[in-house]
């Protein structure tokens, strides 16, 4: 942290500090209320301590903040692979994926996505053919879906689109099949559709939810990943990993009916974990979150006894 930034956060608790010792006089200046006095001293003292402490609580978090940075200042410096820095999502929420898209469904019809999203929709970018994550990711979901209290077909509605231009509505056909009876209960066959479509339609698809990709033989290389829809095509939010859970998935539903944009887990994330160099890994930030806690519940502590300070001198002059 730089030195021109200390003073900035000094002099904020300094100006806590000095009102709490002008209370502190306050309170002393009253007549009739030693008692009182003498019992909030202590605790006077004890939260301008805290508040000391708190000074340099910032500052330390700050400086594991930038050693963070400049850890991934390093790893930046070594740069990847033009398929490492293709493959990605770019989060694009509130955006809209254009519906005028025409894909071929499991019956080898010619449909535009305008006649199948007209509520919140579940889009998952998936191949075939692929014998590892994409299953995982259907199946998941298939799992999940019995105990989505929401009516499929209407309530919402599941598109998998594959993202290999070579696949056929057969295959789709197929795999619709097959996670149809992995739900295993009532589910409506045009609750969850299955297309496939050319490089074009695929790739304006992708590139407008930010969903990146690379073939890599016969197989891809891509992230695991799918977003919500609202009924205009909005992107609400981004899902990730194969495991689904019904009050998330239900909540993007709920987004996306009201035409709400959601935001994922990984804000939160960044502000409670901090990347250990050592491990490669990250590690919950014990200080920052227990700071901010502190900070918070003395701030509405000092709120509450400058208040009641108040109330007391009032009470006081209107008596006299």
């Amino acid at each position: 942290m730089n030195n021109a930034d200390r003073p900035v956060v000094d002099g904020h608790w300094a100006c806590i500090l000095l009102q709490l010792q002008a209370r502190n006089k306050n309170v002393r200046g009253l007549p009739m209320k030693h008692e009182c006095t003498d019992r909030l001293q202590p605790l006077c003292h004890f939260l301008t301590a805290l508040l000391l402490m708190l000074a340099i609580c910032p500052g330390q978090v700050a400086a594991q903040s930038e050693e963070h940075h400049h850890d991934q200042r390093q790893a930046a410096s070594t740069a990847p692979t033009p398929t490492e820095a293709a493959v990605g999502v770019d989060e694009k929420l509130g955006s809209h994926i254009p519906l005028d898209i025409t894909f071929r469904d499991e019956n080898g019809q010619r449909v535009q996505l305008a006649e199948l999203i007209s509520g919140p929709t579940i889009i998952l970018p998936v191949y075939y053919s692929c014998t590892n994550v994409c299953n995982f990711l259907q199946s998941g979901l298939a799992r999940v879906l019995p105990a989505i209290k929401r009516t499929p077909g209407k309530d919402y509605t599941v598109l998998s689109i594959s993202f290999d231009e070579t696949e056929t509505p057969e295959q789709a056909a197929r795999f619709k099949r097959m996670y149809l009876t992995a739900i295993n209960a009532p589910f409506p066959e045009q609750g969850w559709r299955f297309l496939t479509g050319d490089a074009a339609s695929i790739r304006r698809l992708t590139n407008a939810a930010g969903y990146h990709f690379q073939r890599s033989g016969r197989d891809f290389i891509h992230p695991v990943a799918s977003f919500v829809l609202a009924g205009d095509g909005m992107i609400v939010r981004y899902l990730y990993g194969t495991t689904f859970l019904p009050k998330d998935l239900t909540l993007a539903l709920v987004e996306a009916r009201d035409g709400q944009v959601g935001t994922t887990i990984r804000k939160l994330v960044d502000f409670c974990f901090t990347f250990d160099k050592n491990n490669k890994t990250y590690v919950f930030n014990l200080l920052r979150v227990s700071a901010t806690v502190v900070i918070l519940c003395s701030g509405g502590f000092l709120a509450f006894l400058l208040l009641t300070g108040k109330k007391r001198r009032r009470s006081h002059t209107e008596d006299s």
